[in-house]
C-alpha cells in the first residue's frame, strides 16, 4: 500500500486503465440481463460462448495490455527490477488463488486462469524477453506463437484442433491439474496472453522513445491496422477463441485495444483535454483494490442494494437491472474516491 501515486505518470494510460476497470465493475451496466434474447447487441456485454469476440471479451486483453505498457515505464525507475518482478509474480499468484477460492465450500483448487495469474506469468516472461535486443524479442514471440498453435494441430480433438472439450490445452489441464476449468478455459491461454502483454511492453517502449507525440500516434494507428488485418486473415484458419487465446483473437483484440488507447493518447496527450479524466483516474489509481473488491464483495453489495432499490426499479421489469448495476458501480467508485482523497493506493 502506498500513500501517494508515482510521479511522472502517463495520464492517458492511467485514464485508460480507469476506463477498463470502470467497465469491468459496471457488470455491463446490466444491459445483458435487461435485453438478452431481445436484442443482439446485448450479447456484446457477455463473453462469446466459444468462437467469436464481443466487447466483454476485450476487457482482459485491455487490462493485460496496460500492464505491458506500464512495465518498461515503471521498471526503469527501479534499482533491482528482477527482485521486484519475482516478488510481484508470487504475490499475484497467491492473491489470484485466494480470490478464486474465496467463499467456496469445496476443497481448495490451484488454478492459473484468473487474470492475476495470467499477469504473473506474463510479467516474468516479458521482463526476461525485454533484456534481449528487439529482433530477438520478435523472434521469441514468433516462436511462442508457433508453439502454442502447433500443439493444437499435433494433438487434435474429435472435432479438430480446437475442439472445445478435447483440445490439447484441455487435456494438458486434466493431466497436470487433475481437472478442467468450467467454461472451457485453459491454463495454456497464458501463452497468448503473454504475447498481448509483450505488445503492451513494445507500446510502452514506443512511448519512452524520443519521438514526438504525433509520431507515436501514427505508429500506434499503423500497428492497429496491421493487428486488425492479421486477426481477420487468421480467422478462417484459426478460430477466434478467447478461452484458448488463439492467434486470430490475439491480433484482433490487440487491434481494438490499440485503437482505444490511441484515442485516449490523442485526446489527452496531444489535444490536452484532461478535465474529463478525473472519474477514470480515481478508479485507475486503485485497480488492484477494485478488482479484488469486485471478485469478493460485488455480489454482496449488489444483493444489499437490491433490498433498497428492488421495489423502486420493479416497474421497469428486466430493464431495472440497468439502474441497479449503475448504482452498484457508483458505490464502488465512491469507495475508490474515498481512498483517492486520502492518498491511499494499493500497489503490488
Amino acid at each position: 500500500m502506498s500513500t501517494a501515486p508515482a510521479e511522472d505518470r502517463l495520464l492517458s494510460l492511467d485514464a485508460f486503465r480507469g476506463f477498463i476497470m470502470l467497465l469491468l465493475i459496471s457488470h455491463g451496466f446490466g444491459l445483458y440481463e435487461a435485453f438478452k434474447g431481445q436484442a443482439n447487441w446485448a450479447n456484446q456485454f457477455e463473453h462469446a460462448a466459444w468462437a467469436g469476440c464481443t466487447l466483454w471479451d476485450l476487457i482482459q486483453p485491455a487490462f493485460t495490455f496496460i500492464v505491458g505498457v506500464a512495465m518498461p515505464i515503471a521498471l526503469a525507475r527501479r534499482a533491482a527490477p528482477w527482485r521486484h518482478v519475482l516478488w510481484r509474480a508470487v504475490v499475484l499468484l497467491v492473491l489470484s488463488n485466494a480470490l478464486s477460492n474465496w467463499g467456496s465450500t469445496a476443497p481448495l483448487k490451484l488454478q492459473f486462469i484468473n487474470v492475476l495469474c495470467q499477469i504473473a506469468f506474463s510479467y516474468l516472461l516479458c521482463y526476461g524477453l525485454l533484456q534481449f535486443p528487439f529482433r530477438a524479442q520478435v523472434t521469441a514471440a514468433a516462436g511462442i506463437f508457433a508453439l502454442h498453435h502447433m500443439l493444437f494441430y499435433l494433438f487434435p480433438g474429435p472435432t479438430g484442433p480446437f475442439d472445445p472439450q478435447a483440445n490439447f490445452a484441455a487435456l494438458f489441464d486434466l493431466r497436470v491439474l487433475g481437472y478442467n476449468y468450467s467454461g472451457f478455459y485453459t491454463t495454456l491461454n497464458c501463452l497468448g496472453n503473454a504475447l498481448t502483454v509483450l505488445f503492451g511492453c513494445w507500446t510502452g517502449l514506443l512511448l519512452l522513445s524520443p519521438r514526438t507525440p504525433s509520431q507515436r500516434l501514427k505508429i500506434l494507428i499503423t500497428c492497429t491496422a496491421v493487428a486488425f488485418a492479421l486477426g481477420l486473415a487468421l480467422e478462417p484458419v484459426i478460430p477466434m477463441v478467447k478461452r484458448l487465446w488463439t492467434g486470430s483473437f490475439l491480433f484482433l483484440s490487440v487491434g481494438w485495444v490499440l485503437l482505444a488507447f490511441a484515442a485516449f493518447y490523442w485526446l489527452i496527450e496531444i489535444r490536452a483535454e484532461r478535465r474529463w479524466t478525473f472519474p477514470l483516474l480515481v478508479v485507475g489509481a486503485n485497480s488492484i483494490f477494485i478488482y479484488a473488491f469486485s471478485q469478493v464483495l460485488r455480489g454482496w453489495l449488489s444483493r444489499g442494494l437490491a433490498a433498497f432499490d428492488g421495489q423502486q426499479f420493479a416497474f421497469l421489469g428486466s430493464v431495472g437491472a440497468v439502474p441497479h448495476n449503475i448504482l452498484v458501480m457508483l458505490v464502488m467508485w465512491g469507495l475508490c474516491y474515498w481512498l483517492y482523497q486520502r492518498r491511499i493506493f494499493f500497489k503490488i
